[in-house]
C-alpha cells in the first residue's frame, strides 16, 4: 500500500560484531528497581514500584535532567540498577552502538560495537535492549545480536542472523527487541529457524525451533505466557502466531500455532491475558484478533474469538496496548474512523467494545504511553507529554506539556525510581517526575 520494497536480504558485508569499545568514565550503580527490558519487568508496561508520582508539570515546566543527541531512529532505553543502556547508529561512523549512561546524569561510561552500513529508512535503530544481572543483549538494524557482560561492556559474544540463519531483515530495519530468560537469550529468526535460545554465558544454542512454514520475521517481540503452570513463548511472525515451550524436554517445541492473524507486517507485541486470552493487533488496515489458548491433558489447542478491522473495535498501528484490572488500553491507528488516535479502553474478553475514549481534543498519533502511579503519561507524535486517569469510567487530563520539539517520538518510555525517559527521533530526554 505504501510502494515499500521487498524485505532486505541478508546484508553482503561481513561484519565484525563487538569490533568497537570506547570507555569514558566509571558510572556508579544505584541497587534498586528498573525498567530491565522491552515493556518492563513483567512484560505489561505497567510499573509496579512504589513510588509517587506527579500529577502535574508545575509552574516551572517538566523538570528535566539530562538530554543526550542520538542518531535518528526509536530505539528506547533499558534501566538496571541506575544504568540505561540504549542502542543508537553513528551515521558518521556507520556504527551501530551499544551506549551504557548514567540514570542520574547521564554521562556515558562505555560503548561496545561495529561496523555497519545502514541507510535511513523512516529512522535507523529501533529495539530496545534485553538487561540482566550478569549481562545484556541487543539485536542491531540488520539483525546483528551482540551479547555483553553488563556492567564493564566486555563483550561475550555476537553473532548475525542473517548470515547464520538466513533470517530475512524486516521492513524498517529490525523492530524485535530482545529476550533474556534466566540468562538463556530468546530471539524469533524467521529464517531456517522460527526461533532460538543461545546461552548467554557461552553463546552455544540452547535449543532451536524449526521453521516449516518459512514463516518471517515480523517488528513483534516475544512475549512469555503461562498456562497451566506452564511456560511458553508467544510470537507474531509474518505468517502467523504461535506458542513455543520454554521449558522441560518439549522446550523449542511449537505447542500451537494459527494463520487467521497474518497480516504483511506487525510492529505490535502479543498481550496475555488471564485464562490463556492473547490479544494481536497490527496496522495498515489488519486490525486485530482475540484468540483463546487451551491446555487439555498437555494438547493445546487456539481458537479466534474475535477478529475485527480498525474501525470495529481496538487496534493500533505500532505500539502495544496495556492490558489492566479487565482491561485493554491503547491508541487507535489513522484508519479507525472517528475514533482514529484517541486513547481507549474496552474489556478484555470483547475487544469490539470501545467503553471509553479520550475524545477528539486529546488524539495521540502513534506515540507510546505508559502506566505508573496510577496515571498513564501519554507521548503524542510532537514531543507532547500528557498525565491523565483513564479507567472504564472516563479520561481525565491532569496536565500537558511539550517536553522536546522534535517529530516521530514513537520509542517507548520507560519510568523507574522517580525518572522518566522518553525521546523522538533524534534525543533521548530523562525527566524527574517524582511527587511530594
Amino acid at each position: 500500500m505504501d510502494n515499500r520494497k521487498k524485505g532486505a536480504a541478508a546484508p553482503a558485508e561481513k561484519v565484525n560484531i563487538g569490533e568497537i569499545f570506547e570507555s569514558f568514565k566509571s558510572v556508579p550503580g544505584m541497587p534498586g528497581p528498573g525498567w530491565p527490558r522491552f515493556r518492563g519487568e513483567q512484560f505489561d508496561n505497567i510499573s509496579k514500584e512504589n513510588v509517587r508520582l506527579i500529577s502535574k508539570w508545575g509552574s516551572s515546566g517538566p523538570h528535566i535532567l539530562w538530554k543526550l543527541s542520538l542518531g535518528e531512529g526509536h530505539a528506547a532505553p533499558a534501566v538496571y540498577d541506575g544504568r540505561v543502556y540504549i542502542l543508537d547508529y553513528d551515521e558518521q561512523k556507520k556504527e551501530d552502538i551499544l551506549r551504557c549512561l548514567s540514570l542520574q546524569t547521564g554521562d556515558e561510561s562505555w560503548r561496545r560495537g561495529y561496523h555497519v552500513h545502514l541507510k535511513r529508512n523512516h529512522g535507523l535503530s529501533r529495539t530496545i535492549p534485553a538487561v540482566s544481572k550478569n549481562y545484556v543483549l541487543t539485536i542491531g538494524p540488520r539483525c546483528q545480536v551482540m551479547c555483553c557482560e553488563r556492567i564493564s561492556g566486555a563483550l561475550v559474544w555476537g553473532f548475525d542472523l542473517g548470515r547464520e540463519y538466513q533470517a530475512e531483515v524486516p521492513f524498517w530495519y529490525t523492530g524485535q527487541c530482545p529476550l533474556i530468560d534466566q540468562d538463556t537469550a530468546v530471539i524469533a529468526v524467521g529464517g531456517k529457524s522460527l526461533m532460538i535460545a543461545v546461552d548467554c554465558k557461552t553463546g552455544k544454542k540452547a535449543w532451536e525451533t524449526p521453521n516449516p512454514h518459512n514463516w518471517k520475521m515480523s517488528h513483534s517481540s516475544v512475549m512469555p505466557m503461562m498456562l497451566n503452570g506452564k511456560k511458553m513463548y508467544v510470537y507474531c511472525a509474518i505468517g502467523g502466531v504461535c506458542g513455543i515451550a520454554a521449558t522441560g524436554p518439549s522446550r523449542g517445541k511449537v505447542l500451537w500455532e494459527t494463520t487467521e492473524f497474518s497480516p504483511s507486517v506487525v510492529a505490535p507485541s502479543p498481550v496475555i491475558m488471564d485464562e490463556g486470552l492473547i490479544f494481536v493487533c497490527a496496522g495498515y488496515g489488519a486490525g486485530s484478533a482475540l484468540l483463546q489458548v487451551k491446555e487439555t491433558n498437555g494438547v493445546y489447542s487456539v481458537k479466534v474469538l474475535q477478529k475485527l478491522k480498525p474501525q470495529g473495535g481496538l487496534a493500533s498501528e505500532q505500539q502495544t496496548p496495556v492490558f489492566y484490572g479487565g482491561y485493554l488500553y491503547g491508541i487507535l491507528p489513522k484508519d479507525a474512523g472517528g475514533l482514529r488516535n484517541q486513547f481507549v479502553c474496552c474489556k478484555g474478553n470483547d475487544c469490539g467494545n470501545i467503553v471509553m475514549s479520550s475524545g477528539k481534543t486529546n488524539r495521540f498519533g502513534m506515540g507510546p504511553y505508559i502506566l505508573a502511579d496510577g496515571k498513564f503519561f501519554i507521548l503524542n507524535d510532537d514531543g507532547e507529554m500528557t498525565i491523565a486517569k483513564a479507567s472504564p469510567a472516563g479520561f481525565t487530563v491532569l496536565d500537558k506539556a511539550r517536553i522536546i520539539d522534535g517529530q516521530d517520538s514513537w520509542g517507548p518510555v520507560a519510568i523507574t525510581a522517580g525518572y522518566l525517559l522518553m525521546r523522538d527521533s533524534k534525543t533521548l530526554v530523562c525527566l524527574d517526575i517524582k511527587g511530594k
